[in-house]
């Protein structure tokens, strides 16, 4: 069995925010307590379609592809991103990152969050990581949390989201 990436642009911008001295309060501010809120969390489950074109790279071995994705089941929506690969000479070896920004239902509650993918293969042995970005959730899904698995059963895509939302208010 050959075991090919295939890939896109990941695109990602930190952004580090500074305080200004310049108006800051010399007496002490009293603590705050942390904010207690009771997390529950819940699966989603059911199936997704993916579909994956080339985009231009001009660094091989990498490869790059954009990503389209319809989720169905617990989670009903769509979802956009690129995929980056890169392969390495030895058989079964390569290893890839991908952002997706998803949009729609989860459970009943609408709203858009991204997912991140991290991937490897080790000489055929396969490890994946998809998590929420933290604080993309938007909406009713704003302060989602959580990791997704990808299930393959029959040639069919599935997918295992554990998340955790705050309580609604």
């Amino acid at each position: 069995m050959t075991y090919r990436f295939r890939a896109a642009v990941v695109l990602a911008g930190l952004t580090v925010g500074t305080a200004s001295a310049a108006g800051a309060q010399t007496a002490p501010q009293p603590a705050q307590a942390p904010r207690q809120e009771t997390a529950v969390t819940t699966r989603a489950t059911g199936p997704f379609e993916v579909r994956m074109a080339p985009l231009p790279t001009d660094a091989a071995p990498v490869g790059r592809m954009s990503l389209d994705k319809t989720y169905r089941g617990d989670l009903e929506a769509t979802a956009n991103g690129e995929f980056l690969s890169a392969i390495t000479a030895v058989e079964g070896s390569a290893g890839y990152v991908a952002i997706e920004t998803v949009t729609g239902t989860l459970h009943g509650r609408s709203g858009t969050f991204m997912l991140q993918h991290s991937g490897t293969m080790d000489r055929g042995a396969p490890s994946l990581t998809i998590t929420i970005v933290p604080d993309s959730g938007t909406g009713a899904l704003a302060g989602i949390t959580g990791t997704m698995r990808i299930v393959m059963e029959g040639g069919a895509h599935g997918y295992e989201l554990d998340y955790t939302l705050p309580a609604s208010p």
